[in-house]
């Protein structure tokens, strides 16, 4: 899948002196790792990706402009989809973001 750039440069410029952020090739997208552990991914197709965990995933695809990460036939649990209504401005973008981070931080560093 074609990389979002325009998005991955919104992410990085918010992401931007936080410690433990690498950037990783995954699900055919480029992701954002926090100590090794995937936070939140971009590209054209499906639009951003965020890993909320399992406990707070239903809760998550209440929300509007969210659906269940499915790219291969399978959702995966704890892994959500927003569509670009959902991040239009850098205050929603940065909050996904966080919700992302939020998650990870629970997460032992790789």
């Amino acid at each position: 899948m074609a990389h979002d750039e325009k998005l991955n440069q919104r992410i990085r410029d918010i992401l931007k002196g936080k410690r433990g952020i690498t950037e990783q090739n995954m699900f055919g997208d480029l992701c954002f790792m926090h100590y090794g552990n995937m936070m939140c991914g971009a590209d054209l197709k499906h639009g951003l990706s965020v890993r909320v965990g399992p406990e707070k995933h239903e809760d998550i695809l209440k929300l509007k402009h969210t659906r269940p990460m499915d790219i291969t036939g399978k959702p995966m649990k704890g892994l959500v989809f927003i569509d670009p209504e959902g991040y239009k401005t850098k205050a929603a973008l940065a909050k996904w973001i966080e919700r992302g981070m939020s998650f990870t931080k629970t997460l032992p560093k790789k």
